[in-house]
């Protein structure tokens, strides 16, 4: 008889040591599921590699038939997508079908056309765009300082906002008879039937009811300043309201482009910060410790995450409100998916969760699935 054989305790402490090896061996393990990376995908526009004559770090000239210092996008529910240019002063249509036509604006400035057929009509710097399901178009024509509508059935275009003129008068009455000093970003409410306008150097949010056509002040007082928390919103100071979007729970988030921070209001009118240092940087994390540098637009996604075009960060960003925390999605400082961004303006959520982003500076439209 052997001397293991008279220590059965031996056998059991070789089989478990055995066991343990086998199942700690990275031979023997199973691989984690690859992680879910997102792709960047260019919907309208070139590659970089494509764009001839300049450094693909630097801004390019669009060539004939491209767009041209695209600023701001939207959709109807026949996912037909809307874009404004800024500077070339046009809103295009580009169906399901990936057919791009331009609808208005002869790409000169001015304020003309209302009344008649939008494709004879004229702007001047328009910023962005909120899209109805039906197709009714509303536009920050923000250096006429005015709204103004298509009516997605006549494109007739009309200005439901504004005079023309700079100047902040009218809460409480008709917009279209009230005055606004660069309005800079118009997003409408989930029933479509409120629209919250960014009257940039008057520094305020200002909502008009689109049934009754009247005008009012839902946040900041005219005076420049950081908002306290937890005060009333339209009795405190803003820095620059530069963009506005409202979630499914009727909070409306502020984007200040010199501020550097993100605020919200809530349903019951109370203004706080819920992201950004108010200096400039690039420091991601916990929300209140991120920095951004001069941000330009925002939407809102399925889950009422903040999507953020961080513009001199050259990135998009996504402010989480559940877990308080700001993350990079696209552009600088993000490996997967790779993609240079230069000047990023507008970013829109599709309703299957896509995110689309207006890369202004390469005269493009990037689609992040």
């Amino acid at each position: 008889m052997t001397p293991l054989s008279r220590t059965p305790l031996l056998y059991q402490l070789f089989a478990i040591a055995a066991l343990t090896a086998l199942t700690s061996c990275d031979a023997f393990a199973v691989p984690p599921p690859a992680a879910n990376v997102p792709k960047a995908t260019i919907v309208i526009g070139e590659p970089l590699s494509k764009q001839k004559g300049k450094s693909k770090n630097k801004e390019r000239q669009p060539e004939s038939g491209q767009l041209d210092s695209p600023f701001g996008l939207g959709f109807d529910s026949q996912q037909n997508m809307y874009i404004v240019e800024l500077s070339g002063g046009r809103v295009h249509r580009m169906d399901a079908g990936g057919n791009l036509n331009t609808i208005a604006g002869d790409g000169s400035k001015g304020y003309d056309g209302d009344g008649g057929p939008a494709a004879n009509a004229t702007f001047d710097g328009m910023h962005n765009l909120a899209a109805t399901p039906d197709g009714d178009l509303y536009i920050s024509d923000s250096w006429n300082h005015c709204v103004r509508k298509i009516d997605g059935k006549s494109g007739i275009i009309s200005t439901i906002a504004g005079t023309g003129k700079a100047g902040f008068s009218g809460d409480g009455g008709p917009a279209s008879k009230a005055t606004f000093d660069f309005l800079m970003c118009v997003s409408l409410n989930a029933t479509h039937d409120k629209l919250y306008v960014a009257d940039l150097k008057n520094r305020r949010v200002r909502m008009i009811d689109l049934k009754s056509g009247l005008v009012t002040t839902v946040a900041g007082n005219g005076k420049k300043g950081v908002p306290q928390n937890g005060a009333q919103a339209n009795e405190s100071p803003l820095i620059d309201p530069r963009a506005v979007a409202i979630d499914s729970k009727n909070n409306l988030y502020i984007l200040e482009r010199s501020g550097h921070a993100l605020r919200m209001v809530t349903p019951d009118g109370k203004i706080q910060t819920v992201a950004g240092t108010g200096k400039a940087g690039d420091a991601v994390g916990q929300a209140l410790q991120a920095e951004f540098n001069s941000p330009k637009h925002l939407a809102i996604d399925q889950d009422d995450n903040v999507i953020i075009a961080d513009d001199q960060n050259a990135r998009i960003i996504r402010y989480d409100r559940q877990r308080g925390t700001v993350t990079s999605i696209l552009g600088k400082g993000v490996d997967k998916p790779k993609r240079g961004l230069l000047r990023p303006h507008g970013v829109c959520v599709h309703e299957d969760g896509s995110i689309f982003i207006v890369d202004t500076g390469h005269h493009r439209i990037l689609r992040l699935k």
